[in-house]
């Protein structure tokens, strides 16, 4: 058996590929599902079912300013209603979200509470 060689710079740009496109939705936190690929006669062999991911500018009213996410069509209908981003964030679960939706989450809840108290 030979060894296989890759390079420090290609090995590097195997893991930041991995992480920047996760196939995961930002917003619902859906990943890829297992399953069986079953022949006609009945033979099951491992796939994946992955998400309908799409890349979305989402606008915050509340915060004046558009955030890109990379999210499933069904949590694009979802955001859709509820009303937009804002309510969408503010009934969301801080675990499914991603960092930066939860970031854009505290940055919402910040702002609300600054012109309420006002």
């Amino acid at each position: 058996m030979g060894v296989v060689r890759v390079s420090v710079r290609a090995s590097i740009f195997l893991i930041v590929s991995r992480i920047l496109m996760s196939r995961r939705c930002e917003l619902s936190g859906i990943n890829r599902q297992i399953g069986h690929r079953v022949s006609h006669s009945n033979i099951k062999t491992k796939r994946e079912f992955q998400p309908n991911l799409v890349n979305v500018t989402l606008a915050s009213d509340a915060l004046g300013q558009n955030f890109k996410f990379r999210i499933t069509a069904a949590a694009l209908r979802t955001v859709d209603h509820r009303g937009g981003l804002d309510q969408f964030l503010l009934k969301a679960d801080e675990a499914e979200l991603s960092t930066r939706a939860a970031k854009v989450r505290r940055d919402l809840k910040k702002k609300l509470a600054e012109t309420a108290a006002a």
